[in-house]
C-alpha cells in the first residue's frame, strides 16, 4: 500500500498530525525533529510511521520524494488492514 505524506523536518517534536489537502491530493501531515540532511529526516519519517502503526520499520519504505516535502511511502502488508489502522489512529488522536 502507498500513502502520501507531507513532511516538515526540524520540528519541535516527532508527530503525525492529520490529513491535509495538497496539490497532489490528500496527504498525512508529519513532523520530525531530524534535519533534512543525508536522509536523516526521511529515516526519522520511516521510523515514526512504523512505530505509529505498530509494525516493523522494514515494512515501511520511501518510494518517492526523497528531496521533497511531499513523499510517497510504501507499506508492506494488507492494504485494507493498514488503511483501517491509519483511519483508527487518526480518529483516536483527535
Amino acid at each position: 500500500m502507498s500513502i502520501r505524506v507531507r513532511l516538515t523536518p526540524k520540528s519541535g517534536a516527532d508527530r503525525i498530525e492529520n490529513v491535509e489537502d495538497t496539490a497532489a491530493g490528500p496527504a498525512l501531515k508529519v513532523r520530525v525533529r531530524a534535519v533534512p540532511e543525508d536522509g536523516k529526516a526521511n529515516d526519522a519519517l520511516v521510523a515514526l510511521v512504523a512505530d505509529w502503526l505498530g509494525i516493523a520499520k522494514a515494512r515501511v519504505a520511501l518510494a518517492s520524494g526523497a528531496t521533497s516535502r511531499l513523499k510517497t511511502l510504501m507499506i508492506a502488508g494488507d492494504g485494507e488492514t493498514i488503511a483501517a489502522s491509519i483511519a483508527s489512529k487518526l480518529e483516536n488522536d483527535r
